[in-house]
């Protein structure tokens, strides 16, 4: 027996934030001290190295939770369910909902039970929780929901990620420019076909690396330092993800038995267009091969990197012709593949 995503639906926000919107921005270093460059040279240096140019914030009257509903609302819908027949309701967030104009984040009750709420859902043994793991956080949901039902818990399950990163940057830090807002959500039901997932890799590295992304003090000295922000070691997650995220995916699409020619797409976290890039030339290299073109479809130009959010999006959009010059097939076989604070990261293969 296989698990398959049975509908998919996503929320994106109306709030649209371009590159030029950060240029009246003070952005410091570390120590507090100024760059010695305007913030043209700045941005521009950004867009080189992320590829982003707009980035979509949440309305101020909505949470994670708000916008984790609306994507819910749209997965359930697609999949033609009465959502009173899932079994769990398994919500990755990384910061809980935090109100605009606040840095407090508010995790009671769970944010599932708040989509559970939202969604009038009656029936008790709906089960919901929340899971912390970072980035990959919306795939890791979709192997424990595949671990619920091949084990006979669960018959269906809603998986969610959500996230409001805008709402926990410190904006003198110029890495504020790559977050953004975000939900996707799909079903998740048994598979009695050829379609589904195949394998999976999912892993922690917690020793040098546990530290690359934390909370952390603004860079301005004249704010508060006990209100904190997210913060992150850049070139570290860039070289920890070039050196362990192409060896997961190997292995898991060994694990397959699928071909390396017979992937047709790779859904891979909207981290760094950059990073993205040298991830999948690195993984083809595994194989002595280049990436064949349109393998791999992108959002993040749009719709910068939010978090969890980020790769059940972008299968969303793509399934609704959303990114040009790319298209899913039925039978295609798809690779999903993240890497985030942890440092965790995870992948599966997927027959569509």
């Amino acid at each position: 027996m296989k698990i398959k995503i049975t509908g998919i639906g996503s929320y994106i926000p109306q709030k649209e934030i371009s590159n030029t919107d950060f240029n009246e921005h003070v952005f410091l270093n570390e120590d507090g001290s100024p760059f010695g460059y305007p913030n043209e040279v700045v941005i521009n240096k950004f867009k080189g190295i992320t590829g982003i140019e707009n980035r979509r914030y949440a309305e101020d009257q909505y949470t994670s939770s708000d916008l984790a509903y609306f994507a819910a609302q749209r997965a359930i819908e697609n999949a033609k369910i009465d959502p009173e027949t899932l079994d769990y309701i398994i919500f990755a967030h990384n910061f809980g909902d935090v109100k605009y104009g606040t840095t407090q984040s508010d995790i009671l009750p769970s944010l599932a039970t708040r989509v559970k709420n939202k969604l009038g859902i009656k029936n008790p043994k709906c089960v919901a929780y929340d899971i912390l793991f970072g980035c990959p956080g919306w795939i890791e949901g979709v192997l424990q929901a595949n671990a619920f039902i091949k084990s006979g818990m669960a018959k269906r399950c809603l998986v969610i990620g959500s996230e409001t990163l805008s709402r926990v940057v410190d904006i003198h830090d110029r890495d504020s420019m790559i977050y953004s807002d975000g939900a996707g959500a799909s079903v998740i039901e048994a598979s009695d076909d050829e379609t589904g997932l195949l394998s999976y890799e999912s892993a922690t590295f917690a020793n040098d690396e546990a530290g690359y992304l934390f909370f952390g003090k603004s860079y301005n000295p004249d704010l508060d330092p006990d209100t904190k922000y997210i913060k992150m070691y850049g070139r570290k997650i860039y070289e920890f993800a070039l050196n362990q995220v192409p060896a997961a995916m190997k292995t898991c699409l060994d694990k397959s038995g699928i071909a390396i020619d017979d992937v047709k797409k790779i859904l891979i976290h909207q981290a760094n267009e950059k990073m993205d890039e040298a991830i999948i030339h690195r993984f083809y290299k595994l194989y002595d091969k280049t990436p064949p073109e349109n393998i791999m479809p992108m959002s993040i130009h749009d719709l910068g990197n939010s978090s969890v959010a980020t790769v059940p999006t972008l299968y969303d959009l793509l399934l609704q012709g959303k990114i040009e010059n790319h298209k899913i097939n039925k039978g295609d076989v798809i690779i999903f593949a993240s890497v985030g604070a942890g440092m965790n990261l995870n992948t599966f293969v997927y027959r569509h």
